[in-house]
């Protein structure tokens, strides 16, 4: 079971295509929930990290039927299963999937108005760098969403960070003081049961 569940962290082979599969289904009601603290214009460019499947991309191009989305994801399996789910939109030029690292993303700065982060910071092994190159692609005045199931204040929770190696819960306090080390200001938290979403803006020039 533990090997199963080891491919939450990048999804590989068989297990990995099924793990992707549950992912966009598993973890849709936090994505809801956490979607609706997004302000996004009609025309947004948006950047998904951590795009598993490619469900929270498909959803958010429906919030923008003007805008664009890129989906970043250092799985092969999981992009090959997102640009799947969102073929229509690769087609029309409005969204791209690509394979890559959070601690180098492959964009210019100041390249996107919303960033999001849809259960996936458990699993970057530098937080610190991660935070500062989601800073620097940002534009002015762009936010930047992190929405987690886990808050870090169940300790039952912590028995996911031995099954799944490499994996670390984060409790509020610290995400955002992460955020504001990287230059963002106006952290806002919420919670909802387990559920911990945090957010930050880029101040505009």
């Amino acid at each position: 079971m533990g090997g199963f569940f080891t491919n939450t962290r990048k999804p590989e082979g068989l297990g990995g295509r099924l793990m992707v599969a549950m992912m966009n289904w598993g973890h849709a009601p936090v994505a809801r929930w956490g979607r609706s603290f997004l302000r996004l214009k009609a025309g947004a460019t948006i950047l998904d990290l951590g795009c598993g499947g490619g469900a929270n991309l498909a959803v958010l191009l429906k919030l923008c039927p003007d805008g664009t989305a890129v989906g970043l994801d250092y799985s092969s399996v999981s992009v090959k299963k997102a640009s799947a789910v969102n073929c229509r939109a690769i087609a029309e030029g409005r969204c791209q999937i690509i394979q890559g690292d959070v601690q180098e993303l492959p964009f210019a700065d100041d390249s996107f108005e919303q960033v999001t982060a849809f259960e996936t910071i458990y699993f970057w092994p530098n937080l610190e760098e991660a935070f500062q190159q989601v800073f620097r692609v940002l534009k002015p005045g762009g936010s930047f969403l992190v929405c987690n199931e886990s808050n870090g204040e169940d300790p039952k929770q912590e028995k996911w960070c031995d099954i799944i190696g490499g994996m670390t819960i984060y409790k509020d306090i610290e995400l955002k003081a992460y955020l504001e080390q990287a230059g963002f200001y106006e952290v806002q938290i919420h919670k909802k049961k387990s559920w911990l979403c945090v957010m930050g803006k880029k101040q505009k020039e």
